[in-house]
């Protein structure tokens, strides 16, 4: 009996790896880009989500998707929380997606300029 619970919690699980995986493929990193612009991302965190004076690096490498949503969601720091009302939970995945897309920035040692005599 505990080897079936077991083997339904394993399951289950695999399931809801596999959901959270399909909505994060479903994320648009184009619309995430409309979104942080339009609800104003950009202006402590910049538009590559670099990161500022008065805002954290948000890329690239963005946190899991469940930790941003929950940031953002229950923040008590600086930046205020944002309800679902005011930036839905499709909006912070296409956010997120959008960070994610954000290429890293180039080795300096891989620059020549950066690295002549």
């Amino acid at each position: 009996m505990s080897r079936l619970r077991l083997r339904l919690g394993l399951a289950a699980l695999a399931a809801g790896l596999l959901v959270e995986q399909g909505a994060a493929l479903a994320a648009s990193a184009e619309k995430g880009k409309a979104a942080f612009v339009k609800n104003g991302c950009w202006q402590c965190h910049g538009f590559e989500g670099q990161g500022g004076i008065a805002g954290a690096k948000l890329a690239p490498d963005p946190i899991p998707a469940e930790a941003f949503t929950a940031f953002v969601r229950t923040t008590n720091r600086a930046m205020p929380p944002y309800s679902e009302a005011v930036l839905s939970d499709a909006d912070l995945a296409d956010i997120h997606a959008y960070l994610a897309s954000i290429p890293k920035a180039a080795d300096p040692k891989s620059i020549p300029l950066l690295n002549s005599p």
